[in-house]
C-alpha cells in the first residue's frame, strides 16, 4: 500500500514517524534526545561486539558525594566500582551484586541510569595484563551505568566487600564530581565525563 492511499490522519502519522525517525538517527549520541524517549536500554543499541558487557555504580550519599576508591594493583588510581555482567544476568541485578561484592555495601537503590551504553577502550598494555588475566581479549569495555544512593552508615563500607571475590581496592572517599574526574585514570575520563553529565541534575 502506498502512503498516498492512505486516509490523511495516517498520513499525517507516517510524516510525524519520519521526522522522529530521523531526528534520533541525526544525534546518535545526544544525551538530552535519548532521555527524551527512553530511559531503558532496550531502545538503544547493544554494546558493540568485542568489549566486555560490564556496569559501571556511582553511588551517592546524601551530601551528594560520590564514592570512590583507590584500586590495590594500579597506585594511586581512583574509581567508581565497576564489574562485569555474568552471561544472561540483567544489569540493574549485576549492579547491585557488584556494589555488595566491591564495597559490601547493600543499604542503597538505584535512582537513574545513563539509558544508553558507553564504551572505553583498553591502552595497549592494560589490553596485554587482562588477556593474560581473564584469558579473553577485549578491545574494552561496554557498560552501563547506575546511579544509587546510599541509605546507609558509612560504617557499613568494607572493601573486603562480602568475602565472594578478591579486594579490588585499598582505600575509599566520598568525593566531589571535579575530584572524580581529575584523579581517574586518563582513558575513563570521557566515560566519567559523559556520566555524570547525565547525572547532574541529581548531583546538585
Amino acid at each position: 500500500m502506498s502512503a498516498s492511499s492512505l486516509c490523511p490522519s495516517a498520513r499525517h502519522c507516517l510524516h510525524a514517524f519520519g521526522i522522529f525517525y530521523r531526528t534520533i538517527h541525526r544525534f546518535p549520541t545526544s544525551v538530552s534526545i535519548a532521555s527524551a524517549f527512553s530511559s531503558s536500554m532496550d531502545a538503544h543499541p547493544p554494546p558493540p561486539e568485542g568489549y566486555r558487557r560490564n556496569v559501571g555504580l556511582c553511588l551517592i550519599n546524601p551530601s551528594k558525594k560520590i564514592f570512590v576508591a583507590s584500586r590495590l594493583d594500579v597506585p594511586d588510581s581512583w574509581q567508581m566500582p565497576q564489574g562485569g555482567i555474568d552471561e544472561g544476568e540483567d544489569p540493574r541485578n549485576a549492579a547491585i551484586r557488584e556494589l555488595r561484592e566491591e564495597t559490601g555495601v547493600t543499604s542503597a537503590e538505584i535512582i537513574a541510569e545513563v539509558p544508553y551504553w558507553l564504551t572505553y577502550d583498553f591502552p595497549p598494555e592494560v589490553r596485554e595484563k587482562l588477556h593474560q588475566q581473564w584469558g579473553s581479549d577485549w578491545k574494552g569495555q561496554a557498560q552501563k551505568w547506575f546511579l544509587l544512593k546510599f541509605t546507609g552508615k558509612d560504617e557499613e563500607i568494607n572493601l573486603l566487600g562480602d568475602g565472594t571475590e578478591k579486594p579490588e581496592f585499598g582505600e575509599w572517599s566520598w568525593m566531589s564530581p571535579e575530584k572524580v574526574i581529575e584523579l581517574v585514570v586518563e582513558f575513563k575520563k570521557p566515560v566519567y565525563k559523559e556520566v555524570l553529565s547525565v547525572f547532574t541534575p541529581h548531583l546538585q
